[in-house]
């Protein structure tokens, strides 16, 4: 309410998806005259729809970037063999793991669980509970690869890319949304 415009032309707002109807509508009243660029990687339903009756402009990015590899997708049981085997795999080639569990009670129980699988990795816990210093304080050691693993709760689905991070094991994915699933995979 409080903040005003000089001359506003152009409004990005990234990650569309997260934003209501109402939101969106209340942004672009703040100027007449105003270009909105609205962005997601997750294919929501009222975009599409938007596009197709012609109520909104849509563009696609159909190409990956230079170099990119395909995202490759597996499906499996919990497997503590296979979870081992996995993490190993990507620190014998120098990456990194996000580990996605996305329940804060027992998060520390699963974190001393990876622990014991994997023993010379280095693993560190982020959710929302934390501490926005605790989190940043995580977050710029596993940047800076000081940290093999981060298992962390959905706090990590948006605005993270991370070069070194090529593998990610989402446990109970059955219990995401389709929408959250293609955030985190976006990772």
């Amino acid at each position: 309410k409080d903040i005003e415009f000089k001359d506003l032309g152009l409004l990005v707002i990234d990650e569309e998806h997260r934003f209501g109807v109402k939101q969106k509508e209340k942004i672009k009243m703040l100027q007449k005259n105003i270009d909105i660029l609205m962005l997601s990687a997750t294919p929501i339903p009222r975009t599409l729809s938007g596009a197709l009756y012609g109520l909104r402009d849509l563009s696609l990015i159909e190409t990956q970037p230079v170099g990119r590899l395909p995202i490759q997708t597996t499906i499996s049981n919990y497997d503590t063999k296979l979870i081992k085997n996995v993490i190993q795999a990507e620190l014998s080639r120098g990456g990194q793991v996000f580990y996605v569990y996305n329940r804060v009670e027992t998060i520390l129980t699963k974190a001393h669980e990876i622990k014991t699988l994997v023993k010379d990795a280095r693993l560190a816990v982020v959710h929302g509970q934390l501490k926005a210093t605790e989190i940043e304080k995580v977050m710029w050691q596993f940047l800076n690869k000081e940290i093999d693993v981060l298992l962390a709760t959905t706090i990590i689905e948006s605005g993270i890319d991370i070069p070194t991070v090529n593998t990610m094991i989402i446990e109970d994915a059955e219990n995401f949304g389709l929408s959250q699933l293609h955030q985190l995979r976006g990772r």
